[in-house]
């Protein structure tokens, strides 16, 4: 091919900008050159549509630069597509849903000039939407052949700014059937419109490439899309208080809810009930904001997970601790101490030691997925025969949670939301509301029947069945707020000092990676939910070691449960529209005030369990639901994927209950509602060391445990195709050290960074 002067070639379809030339004019003030196509050139020896045609293009990125001066310096290089070879493969970057450039383009830029003129960084960024005029020859020559797709032609709007002008001009895209655009047909000036955008020089040409409202994941991480406080923006002091409140109150269900669960079975007093509340409050308010400034920063509250509730149930209500008659509450609660204490300290080794980031090669959404929607399944034998000792109450709390969370999702009140928002908190007023009407109405009330009494002691047994509705149904049931101090500080040790053995420990070891499965589901959805790029394997990493350290300080202070990430953070940042860092710390800050002020324990305390419980039906079907919508990060569409989630699922549901049967003298013992928490003591597996009798026995009958060993299984084994392929995109670290937004995001205070810079690997 003759090359010849580049000027030359591109001096002959110029379009002129200035001067005292002649040519036509149009009514925007540009000055056109008709078009001459080259006499020199053979069409059948040149490919691509843009050398067929001899149609170059003089968009100039220099300010001040005449047109032909720019294009002195344009390298046009010939790649030269044979036949029966494949057109360019255009990459799509998975995270931002852009192209990315090619190594090999057809048309590069010279970055430095005859003239010694440094080009604009706009004429590289253009770079690779160059090279897409390219392909179109190809792909015309083979849809003449039936080989390619029949070619489309779409409009799109590009900004020109040249020479002090600001004109728009229409681009006619080329695309095939399925959307794709391929290149440039033709460009048509259009009406001058207002300068929108502010900093841009004369002279700059400003591209718009991509279509109204599809714009680059980390184009603006301040201010997502929708959102309507991004991660490091302060709302000021007075918004600040409301949305810090807003959130804690949002997921006030989680928070104090699984204590009314626990502290019952557990022997424990309704001061006692009081207490730990006010003691998880208290570690939900330090641990998030250590996760704030130490963890993975993201806006994400910690504090007692449901994850912990199942294993600790089954603990609880094994024939060692069922039987217990003297301190029974204080020596379960320091068993599940130490038990905690250990899975936390195995938590933080794979986390500090870097072990995570190997683990996260085999964990993914269909990983994820069945396993937090388990964590949710493993009450359905709790939830409902619990909330039905009272279905007066029961049904019309659950009824109300959802025409606030479904019916009345799009009612806007001030701007907010609110019913959607509060739908928790809001319902579970107005029903006990009611439910102190019963209360005091007498609905409640049975002749000779005392629910001050034992159950032990009460002989009549139509009098026991009432007493054990007027423990579940009435309002004035708990003595709490009468007995509950006004000032109590939790402090570590409370309980006594932690107990330590095998057979607990190791369940909690094994719980406690269920536990991490789960935050890093939550860490992904959560960061791409703000429009913001996933954070890197060692941020993962040092999330997950601080989340060991947190559940560390929740065994020493003695909540009965781990801390980690709450799975309702990613529905509760998705209703609120606010991710700001600041306002997840300000609300942690009340939190560790409320648990100080006895009271508000107490009043928590005093709801009864049945409207707990109802509570809970929600919250659990919530849990389901997020971690099934995780499968939408995967190729959830693969049977390959979908057969794999099944199946977890199924078995994990199954296997448990066949462990869950070899209790004949259990259900004697316990409500039907905790049965299936007693398999570790009379379980089928026998091997002759009771310790482990019991661990394997109390594991293989959690739901969570077993679907997480399934997944894991069949996903790691089961051979994919690239297309079936499903896996978490996490960023590499030198594109947080290239990018401010994302350092502001993830890095870690310099001050504390320099005390960690022996560790690299936790993204530092």
């Amino acid at each position: 091919m003759e090359t010849g002067s580049s000027s030359e070639i591109l001096d002959k379809g110029k379009v002129m900008r200035g001067g005292n030339s002649k040519k036509k004019q149009d009514s925007n003030g540009i000055k056109i050159e008709p078009f001459v196509p080259r006499r020199d050139h053979n069409p059948k020896e040149l490919k691509t549509w843009a050398k067929k045609t001899g149609f170059v293009s003089d968009y100039s990125g220099e300010a001040g630069t005449s047109a032909s001066e720019n294009f002195d310096s344009v390298v046009v290089h010939d790649v030269d597509h044979r036949e029966g070879g494949s057109s360019p493969k255009i990459e799509i970057d998975p995270v931002l849903g852009v192209a990315r450039p090619n190594q090999d383009d057809e048309i590069e830029l010279d970055l430095e000039s005859k003239h010694g003129v440094k080009r604009s960084q706009k004429d590289r960024f253009l770079r690779a939407n160059y090279a897409l005029n390219g392909i179109v020859g190809n792909q015309n020559e083979r849809r003449k052949n039936g080989v390619e797709p029949v070619l489309d032609y779409g409009v799109k709007k590009i900004d020109l700014r040249g020479n002090g002008d600001d004109t728009n001009v229409v681009v006619n895209l080329i695309r095939d059937s399925d959307g794709h655009g391929l290149g440039v047909a033709a460009v048509a000036p259009m009406p001058e419109q207002k300068k929108e955008e502010e900093g841009v020089s004369e002279g700059d040409v400003k591209v718009n490439l991509y279509a109204e409202g599809d714009e680059p994941v980390d184009r603006e991480c301040q201010r997502p899309s929708g959102m309507k406080y991004g991660l490091t923006e302060n709302p000021g002091h007075v918004p600040l208080i409301y949305y810090g409140l807003q959130h804690y109150l949002s997921l006030i269900g989680s928070l104090v809810l699984i204590p009314l669960v626990m502290i019952p079975v557990m022997g424990g007093t309704d001061n006692d009930t009081a207490n730990v509340i006010s003691t998880m409050l208290f570690l939900s308010g330090v641990t998030t904001i250590l996760h704030s400034y130490l963890g993975t920063r993201l806006p994400l509250v910690q504090g007692s997970s449901f994850v912990y509730l199942a294993p600790a149930l089954v603990i609880i209500n094994s024939e060692e601790f069922r039987n217990l008659n003297h301190h029974k509450f204080r020596h379960t609660m320091r068993e599940l101490q130490g038990a905690i204490i250990v899975g936390s300290i195995f938590q933080c080794i794979l986390g500090f030691s870097g072990l995570m980031s190997l683990l996260l090669r085999i964990i993914n959404p269909i990983v994820v997925a069945p396993t937090v929607a388990a964590v949710g399944l493993a009450f359905f034998s709790y939830g409902f025969p619990q909330a039905g000792t009272c279905m007066e109450i029961s049904i019309p709390q659950i009824v109300l949670v959802l025409i606030f969370t479904l019916h009345l999702r799009g009612i806007s009140i001030f701007g907010n939301h609110l019913f959607r928002i509060y739908a928790v908190p809001l319902s579970v007023t107005i029903i006990w509301i009611y439910a102190s009407f019963l209360t005091a109405g007498g609905a409640y009330n049975y002749k000779g029947c005392n629910p001050n009494i034992p159950s032990s002691n009460i002989l009549i047994d139509a009098c026991k069945k009432h007493v054990y509705t007027m423990k579940h149904c009435r309002t004035d049931v708990s003595n709490a707020l009468s007995t509950s101090s006004w000032l109590r500080i939790p402090y570590p040790l409370q309980w006594g000092f932690p107990i330590f053995h095998f057979r607990t420990c190791i369940i909690m070891v094994i719980v406690s990676l269920v536990a991490s499965v789960d935050s890093v589901g939550t860490y992904h959805n959560a960061s791409l939910r703000i429009n913001l790029r996933p954070p890197t394997t060692g941020v993962v990493s040092r999330g997950i070691a601080l989340e060991g350290f947190c559940s560390i300080l929740a065994g020493l202070w003695g909540s009965g449960t781990g801390s980690t990430t709450l799975t309702e953070n990613v529905h509760i940042i998705d209703i609120t529209k606010v991710a700001s860092r600041r306002v997840v710390e300000l609300g942690a800050a009340f939190m560790i005030l409320f648990s100080f002020m006895g009271k508000v324990g107490a009043l928590l305390a005093s709801i009864p369990q049945a409207l707990a419980a109802s509570v809970l039906c929600f919250i659990w079907a919530l849990n389901t639901a997020l971690g099934l919508s995780t499968l939408q990060n995967g190729q959830s569409g693969k049977f390959r994927n979908i057969t794999i989630v099944g199946v977890s699922l199924f078995l994990g549901l199954s296997i448990p209950a066949y462990f869950q049967q070899y209790q004949p003298q259990t259900s004697l013992v316990l409500p039907s509602y905790l049965v299936p928490y007693a398999a570790a003591s009379s379980g089928p597996f026998h091997s002759g060391i009771k310790q482990l009798d019991f661990a394997i026995n109390a594991l293989m009958s959690l739901n969570m445990v077993v679907t997480l060993l399934v997944a894991l299984i069949l996903e790691n084994t089961v051979p994919r195709s690239s297309q079936e392929r499903a896996a978490y995109i996490w960023t590499q670290p030198q594109d947080i050290a290239m990018d401010p937004t994302l350092t502001s995001a993830y890095s870690l205070p310099k001050k504390v960074a320099r005390c960690f810079c022996w560790a690299r690997w936790l993204g530092v």
